[in-house]
């Protein structure tokens, strides 16, 4: 689910409303690195990010790719959608979750525009996101993507391209649906005139999206 050329408008405007922008990854980082009395040097040490990479993104003069955003969820102790989500979680049992049209916490990636689903529920299966695919071409990727993850898209407008390692590019039509291991190298193009939609599913290999237990620095998404 989880790295762009192309000339686009800058995000804000893609946007139809100031409710539909999305969240500030950026002050999210630095508000936690802050609460951790972490320096760059040490959160990017912690993190595996760059000081360059990680200050770039916590002044919000990079967007960090899906890879990245895991990797910092990880470095804070945190699974990703606690990382994420605004909010707080929903009790552990007997749960059900909504999401309307316009609600969902949204992220842009360089590559796609993320909106997360049922994102109240952190103690899950597997994790839902509304994916825009931005990218038009392969050469947009300077690194696919790879995490330890199984991945389910949907096609729900539009017209995709997907790459993974080892297969030959798929496309995929309004309709059409794939299953892949994430741990295989891969990327997504629209090839659309508008960028296209997808429902995107990932699901921990052999483990849950669950939040994590800061009190005693524990990860429990694979990252």
């Amino acid at each position: 689910m989880p790295n762009l050329t192309i000339t686009r408008r800058p995000a804000e405007q893609r946007l139809r409303s100031s409710e539909e922008r999305p969240t500030e990854l950026g002050a999210r980082v630095k508000e936690l690195r802050i609460a951790r009395d972490w320096t760059l040097d040490e959160a990017s040490q912690r993190i595996g990010l760059s000081r360059s990479a990680l200050s770039k993104i916590e002044r919000n003069e990079m967007s960090p790719t899906f890879h990245a955003m895991q990797k910092l969820a990880a470095g804070f102790s945190l699974d990703l959608l606690s990382f994420l989500a605004s909010g707080e979680a929903s009790p552990p049992a007997g749960r059900r979750s909504i999401t309307r049209k316009d609600d969902g916490t949204r992220h842009e990636t360089p590559n796609y525009g993320l909106r997360l689903l049922m994102e109240e529920v952190r103690n899950t299966a597997f994790m839902v996101v509304e994916v825009l695919v931005r990218a038009r071409a392969l050469d947009q990727f300077p690194d696919w993507d790879r995490h330890d993850d199984e991945d389910f898209m949907y096609v729900l407008d539009g017209e995709i391209t997907l790459y993974t390692e080892h297969y030959a590019p798929a496309v995929l039509k309004s309709g059409d649906a794939v299953y892949f291991d994430a741990r295989l190298g891969h990327a997504c193009i629209s090839t659309s005139d508008n960028d296209a939609r997808l429902l995107w599913v990932t699901a921990p290999l052999g483990g849950r999206f669950s939040r994590s237990d800061e009190d005693h620095g524990e990860a429990t998404m694979p990252a």
